[in-house]
């Protein structure tokens, strides 16, 4: 009897007595939050009695601190927002969120540090404390970099050299790192981290990824990667100056150069891509391309003929910009890998390609795919008879997540329905179609959602589902 009144809530005192003897016991006052309202009420406080007690925290981004702080403060010191008693107070306030997670010796596994202009003017003490406290980042395994370049911020002024320092001293603090992000600026920066005498992951270092980095002027490339002993994958995305210079470097490793990731828009020094795919094409997994405007058509077609004739095993395929005389070669790559590809994307944004050739991916691409995806996403201006052609074609193949980016296009809703609900070929579906009046989601249509559960369908918004290039090579590799 005692019992039924605790758990029904008719003896709040009672239960409140109990649930203090489980002040320490986290993961029980958790599950006590979903027993029933009373509960919630009773647990929640003491869970907020000391929320850092724990060393809970296994992913820190300088980033997203700084951002809620500066978002919090904007509400709470909105006339006074730019005023130095206020910046100083965010400046605290950072400071001690860092001071409370060393105090509790939490166990960090990732580490991202991205400078951003909303915290120049404190990072440099950040990073001082940090590295007065280095067990705080002692264990990490993956260590990201964003260092950007925004106006009025010069790489060469004595705050950036000082930021600059506290990286290089938090990198070399490690003797364990797995894995390394390099995120814009220019290559020279990170250069000096991995060719410093001080560099401890030679023998540990798997995995590193370059994000919007510029190559250009580099001068010991190979002296970098030769003393990486353990290194298995290298990753490369948009980043300039992929011309001679860097490819001669490749080609003269003594090592393979273990290139996973490819992508690119600047497709001017082919016979340099040619060069390097001939080198690393076999270890290639991720290849992407998005062609600047007006890049020349005959190079198009050199660069997918490279990429069908070196790389055979590509696991995720992101094309974008597509036209009209590039499409069957595309096809021909699809079909190439077909054995290996488990992620596709096909996307135009060119306002100047024909509409015919919307029609021709979606009449032709059904056939062409393998028997299982991982993830499709369909990025085109949709015509119902081309996508139920699509469906027609495509219907033995299983897609777990199944996107459509349908702007501009016809209503395909009804088709779609038609289709999958007679024969389960989705796990997951998103569609953003210009004819959903209601933000144009599927997702926010709850009566559609519903109907698409009773067939074991989950409906997702586009944002959600979508696969964001660099985290999704980040977290994957």
């Amino acid at each position: 009897m005692s019992c039924s009144k605790i758990f029904s809530g008719d003896s709040p005192e009672l239960t409140c007595e109990i649930l203090k003897y489980l002040q320490k016991d986290f993961s029980t006052l958790y599950s006590c939050i979903l027993v029933n309202r009373l509960w919630c009420r009773l647990a929640i406080p003491l869970l907020w009695e000391d929320p850092f007690s724990l060393p809970f925290l296994k992913y820190l981004n300088t980033w997203n601190i700084g951002v809620y702080i500066e978002k919090w403060s904007a509400i709470a010191f909105e006339e006074d927002e730019n005023s130095d008693s206020v910046s100083n107070f965010k400046r605290l306030v950072y400071i001690s969120l860092f001071k409370i997670f060393i105090e509790n010796e939490i166990n960090l596994h990732t580490f991202e540090i991205e400078i951003t202009d909303c915290e120049y003017n404190y990072f440099d003490n950040i990073l001082e404390l940090i590295l007065q406290n280095v067990n705080f980042i002692s264990n990490i395994k993956n260590l990201y970099l964003y260092v950007g370049s925004p106006m009025g911020f010069s790489y060469h002024n004595d705050n950036n050299q000082l930021i600059k320092n506290h990286i290089s001293q938090i990198i070399n603090s490690h003797q364990n790192l797995k894995k390394i992000a390099f995120c814009y600026d220019y290559y020279s920066l990170y250069q000096s981290f991995l060719l410093s005498k001080e560099f401890n992951c030679s023998n540990t270092l798997k995995s590193i990824i370059f994000y919007y980095v510029d190559f250009h002027g580099l001068t010991n490339l190979s002296e970098t990667f030769e003393q990486l002993n353990v290194l298995e994958s290298v990753h490369i995305i948009e980043c300039l100056s992929l011309n001679n210079s860097f490819v001669q470097k490749v080609i003269n490793l003594s090592k393979p150069f273990k290139l996973k990731t490819l992508f690119i828009s600047d497709i001017s020094q082919i016979d340099s891509l040619d060069l390097l795919l001939q080198k690393s094409g076999d270890y290639l997994k991720n290849f992407g391309f998005t062609p600047e405007y007006n890049s020349s058509l005959s190079l198009q077609l050199k660069l997918l003929e490279l990429i069908i004739k070196y790389c055979k095993n590509i696991n995720y395929l992101y094309l974008s910009g597509i036209v009209n005389q590039i499409v069957y070669l595309i096809f021909d790559l699809i079909e190439n890998i077909k054995h290996n590809l488990n992620y596709l994307t096909i996307s135009s944004w060119k306002n100047d390609t024909e509409p015919d050739c919307y029609s021709t991916i979606l009449r032709n691409l059904g056939q062409k795919l393998p028997s299982k995806l991982e993830y499709l996403e369909l990025n085109l201006p949709v015509k119902k008879n081309d996508f139920e052609v699509f469906l027609n074609n495509s219907q033995d193949i299983f897609i777990k997540k199944f996107l459509i980016y349908n702007q501009e296009g016809e209503d395909i809703l009804p088709s779609m329905k038609e289709c999958i609900m007679k024969k389960k070929r989705f796990e997951y579906l998103s569609i953003y179609d210009s004819v959903i009046r209601v933000g144009r989601d599927l997702s926010l249509l709850d009566n559609e959602v519903r109907e698409f559960s009773l067939y074991n369908i989950k409906v997702q918004s586009y944002r959600n589902l979508v696969i964001g290039t660099y985290h999704f090579i980040r977290d994957n590799d």
